[in-house]
């Protein structure tokens, strides 16, 4: 087999713990769970190495908001998490925010951002016109640009336009991210104070939206809805070789002639050696992640099925995402 050039493989991912989760020492992240909801927390400075902006990054990893009563579990987490985010950036009450929803309502996987905006309770209109707002209620505004493809409009110039006449003091800003891990597609959320650019976990990279570029405060929230044709492959031969290890050790014990339904391996500590991957799957048992990566990205991007890919069910589950974010914002900014 030749080498592969590691130089020709850019993993496409919008997420700081797909690139530091094989590196804890380094990043040294402060992780916990809540109401089994994962969080973790990364500080990230203008030193790190995987090519993120500096800044706090927030992850929330969860099995599923399908149902009514895990998408309260998740909504009320999301919700303590994100006013702790909030406190990071200096919101105080009183400050105006506006709410901005990137992407394109066309496309599902792409639509969670206006979703989310036409969810916020904005009230900007009422504090303009003098209205004696109840105390419960911030000054927030909320609208989504579009997309440059339907504008023609560059997104952020679209923003700083709005900013500059409308003098917000703190962004929100939503999109749809890209994740390098499968197991994380519509079952994550980040949050982060580093702003964001739009596209750019599928390649299609904008100008940013940050602090930097706007001068005030910038919240970016974001789920990965989509992931590259590459990291199924390569995740799914990791799935096979985790799946092999679990069945060798557990058939070998008695409890197992008593069990007759398919069981959640990875629920388990699973190890594969060496030995065990080369005999699975030979050569290509014997490549790291990586490799691994980088072999599938040299297979299927010359013929054109690098694609990306979403979830059949993801109109359902963007629905149900957008109500957890935007119930999240809006009982963050609101007394409701």
């Amino acid at each position: 087999m030749h080498n592969i050039d590691l130089k020709n493989y850019e993993i496409r991912t919008d997420m700081a713990i797909d690139l530091t989760e094989k590196d804890k020492e380094s990043f040294k992240p402060k992780s916990y769970v809540k109401n089994n909801v994962k969080i973790t927390w990364i500080e990230l400075d203008e030193n790190n190495t995987i090519g993120k902006k500096p800044g706090t990054y927030l992850t929330l990893e969860f099995d599923d908001v399908t149902d009514d009563a895990s998408k309260k579990i998740v909504s009320n987490v999301f919700m303590e998490e994100f006013k702790t985010m909030l406190d990071v950036v200096g919101y105080k009450k009183g400050m105006k925010i506006t709410v901005i929803g990137l992407g394109n309502l066309k496309s599902t996987p792409d639509a969670l951002g206006p979703f989310v905006t036409d969810k916020i309770i904005v009230t900007k209109h009422f504090f303009d016109m003098n209205i004696d707002v109840d105390k419960s209620f911030s000054n927030v505004s909320a609208f989504y640009p579009g997309v440059t493809g339907s504008t023609g409009i560059e997104t952020s110039d679209f923003i700083n336009g709005v900013v500059k006449e409308i003098n917000p003091d703190l962004i929100i800003v939503i999109d749809a991210l890209a994740s390098s891990s499968i197991s994380r597609v519509n079952k994550s959320i980040q949050v982060s104070d580093a702003g964001i650019s739009p596209g750019s976990g599928i390649g299609n990279k904008r100008k940013e939206i940050s602090k930097q570029t706007l001068g005030i405060p910038v919240v970016a929230v974001g789920v990965p809805t989509v992931v590259d044709a590459v990291v199924i492959v390569s995740d799914t031969i990791n799935y096979m070789i985790k799946n092999y290890a679990y069945n060798k050790n557990f058939l070998n014990k008695k409890a197992s002639k008593f069990i007759n339904k398919p069981i959640n391996y990875l629920k388990n500590e699973v190890s594969a050696s060496d030995e065990d991957k080369k005999t699975l799957l030979g050569l290509i048992g014997t490549l790291s992640d990586i490799e691994l990566k980088n072999l599938t990205y040299e297979v299927l991007t010359p013929i054109g099925y690098n694609l990306m890919v979403t979830p059949k069910e993801v109109d359902f589950i963007i629905e149900k995402l957008s109500d957890v974010i935007s119930y999240g914002i809006n009982h963050s900014l609101h007394k409701i």
